[in-house]
């Protein structure tokens, strides 16, 4: 019989932030996977957990997915741990729990801590409806691609982002969204946990103008773009704006009153105006 991947969630940082559970699966699996072993066996001494560890990350995880599959198709169960966090969110987890999905292995998730949910909470943006990115690409062509694929998406936004590639990156954001609320959140259940609500344009003086660093890993909650009236498309827009030029207003009044009613951008409409 085979036996089954269990997906351990395991704290952000407070080591304190493990369920009992999460705890008791650690104990009970006959073998743990980790992102990185050296990281984990803190965790797992602190709680004086002794379990064979085997490595799986990135880098490795055709191989090491290959050695965990065949183990657990022999009836064996591995509890499979990210450095913090749920494994197989911006994870290399995704892969093996795709391998084990295909081959018909039993997966179940021990839920845990998350850093994009936690800072979202925190935020104070919307959180009815909001969409996990992860890390951008440092490539700049393909930053940029991503960040404009996602200009008129209405939902809150979140991202992680290192420290060194924050002001970067908050630069790009300002860029392509204009200024928008943003929320930062770094250190998380740690001891200098801090949570930063500002606009792009604030973020970017205070990290941008700073002596030091940025430190600390961070999540970043933006502001998803405006709804629009549904029913008010840029052709109604367009035919307000013409209305306002027919009962004898300028363009440039028309187009800055159409805008104000319909929500659409000034410059948008004079350019669609004059096509």
């Amino acid at each position: 019989m085979a036996g089954t991947l269990y997906l351990v969630g395991t704290p952000i940082g407070n080591l304190g932030d493990i369920s009992a559970r999460a705890l008791e699966t650690l104990a009970a699996a006959d073998f743990i996977a980790a992102e990185d072993t050296r990281v984990s066996i803190k965790l797992l001494n602190h709680y004086g957990i002794k379990k064979p560890l085997v490595s799986y990350y990135e880098h490795n995880r055709e191989e090491s997915g290959a050695k965990i599959l065949s183990r657990l198709i022999a009836g064996e169960t591995c509890a499979l741990v990210t450095d913090a966090g749920m494994p197989a969110i911006s994870d290399p987890g995704e892969a093996l729990v795709a391998l084990c999905a295909e081959a018909g292995i039993e997966t179940l998730v021990i839920p845990g801590a998350c850093a994009a949910v936690s800072a979202l909470a925190l935020s104070a943006l919307p959180t009815g409806r909001f969409t996990f990115e992860g890390f951008l690409s440092v490539s700049r062509k393909s930053r940029a691609e991503h960040l404009q694929s996602l200009k008129s998406e209405t939902r809150t936004m979140i991202f992680y982002e290192a420290p060194h590639k924050l002001v970067r990156t908050l630069t790009d954001m300002l860029e392509a969204f204009g200024d928008r609320r943003v929320s930062l959140s770094r250190e998380l259940t740690k001891l200098h946990e801090e949570t930063f609500r500002t606009t792009l344009s604030g973020a970017l003086a205070r990290y941008g103008a700073s002596e030091t660093a940025p430190r600390g890993e961070f999540v970043l909650v933006l502001e998803g773009a405006e709804v629009r009236d549904e029913e008010v498309t840029l052709e109604t827009a367009i035919a307000i704006a013409r209305g306002y030029i027919a009962g004898g207003m300028s363009a440039r009044d028309a187009v800055r009153a159409a805008a104000e009613e319909t929500g659409f951008p000034k410059n948008e409409l004079y350019n669609a105006l004059r096509d």
